[in-house]
């Protein structure tokens, strides 16, 4: 593995009985990207990390995390990562400081490593005035920043977040994402599974898209909704089948996909260019254009593309 690849994934796959979760899935993540995984529930995204930080046994596939072997060495790879799980894991009982403290001792800290490392924390991510407050407190973003901290605590080479924002209010979301950028810019790695299109595009250097246990697109944000095309028009008429025929025949014209009673048209050209040609081809026909708007590709729109469908909650 190369001193550049923290993460090497190679054909890994898990099945619960008769149910393939993952399916052959293959990836690499460079030392200090932010990489996300991005895709609906029930996608796989969280049978894979819950493997990939030893929660799961290992069934097929190779996993090597920060140089160390999933299968031989996972005492190590436990050493080398933190994690934030998806749900609240707090004792609701003990105090902000407390957690921390408990959490280094877990890992057998230096005291004075430790003392200044939960420092470095609560300033991080603003919890200083909550020291000696009990968790039981704290609203839902200043636990979730907690728990932040906490996975920090043992300067961990990667962080895992399985969905580290759900059921925060937007504001809140803002916040955590503040800190995620932080965390990295340090230069800690950190790896993502979200369902949410917008926090993946803000955040990710590298994202992949799975959807049924298999990765289907792999790049950045900007490469993933640049390859859509330049722009993107939603269409709405009285008759989507008939006029997306003619509409194919359109110089620039790179892609049509129906989603939920309109169509998607993608463009490599400016669509504002293109927009005319679809009037009159639906003019032509006597069909009526009921709505019609143009924008430019999101990161809804490549999952919709890859996939088919919209995500799925």
């Amino acid at each position: 593995m190369s001193n550049s690849v923290i993460l090497d994934v190679s054909n890994f796959s898990y099945a619960y009985g008769d149910v393939q979760a993952v399916n052959n899935v293959s990836f690499t993540v460079k030392r200090g990207e932010f990489f996300s995984f991005l895709g609906p529930n029930g996608a796989g995204k969280t049978t894979v990390i819950n493997t990939l930080i030893t929660l799961l046994p290992m069934q097929k596939g190779t996993v090597t995390v920060a140089g160390y072997d999933l299968r031989t060495d996972r005492v190590k790879v436990r050493e080398s990562i933190g994690i934030v799980f998806q749900q609240i894991t707090l004792d609701k009982d003990m105090t902000v400081r407390e957690t921390l403290d408990f959490h280094g001792d877990i890992y057998q800290m230096n005291r004075d490593n430790k003392m200044k490392r939960i420092s470095e924390l609560l300033a991080l991510v603003e919890l200083e005035e909550k020291a000696d407050a009990l968790v039981s407190t704290l609203s839902g973003g200043m636990k979730r920043r907690l728990e932040i901290a906490r996975g920090l605590m043992t300067r961990p080479q990667i962080l895992f977040l399985d969905e580290p924002t759900i059921g925060l209010d937007p504001q809140t979301r803002q916040k955590t994402w503040e800190y995620l950028r932080m965390v990295n810019q340090e230069g800690t790695t950190i790896f993502m599974t979200t369902h949410y299109m917008d926090e993946a595009d803000i955040l990710s250097d590298s994202i992949a898209l799975i959807d049924h246990g298999e990765i289907i697109k792999r790049g950045t944000p900007d490469e993933l909704k640049s390859g859509l095309g330049k722009d993107i028009i939603y269409l709405e008429t009285s008759d989507n089948n008939s006029v997306s025929t003619r509409i194919r025949e359109i110089p620039g014209i790179t892609g049509i996909q129906p989603c939920d009673g309109k169509l998607l048209i993608f463009s490599g050209n400016d669509g504002a260019l293109v927009l005319p040609g679809i009037i009159r081809a639906a003019d032509e026909q006597g069909i009526t254009v009921r709505s019609v708007s143009l924008k430019k590709p999101t990161m809804d729109d490549v999952f919709m593309h890859y996939t088919g469908t919209e995500i799925r909650d």
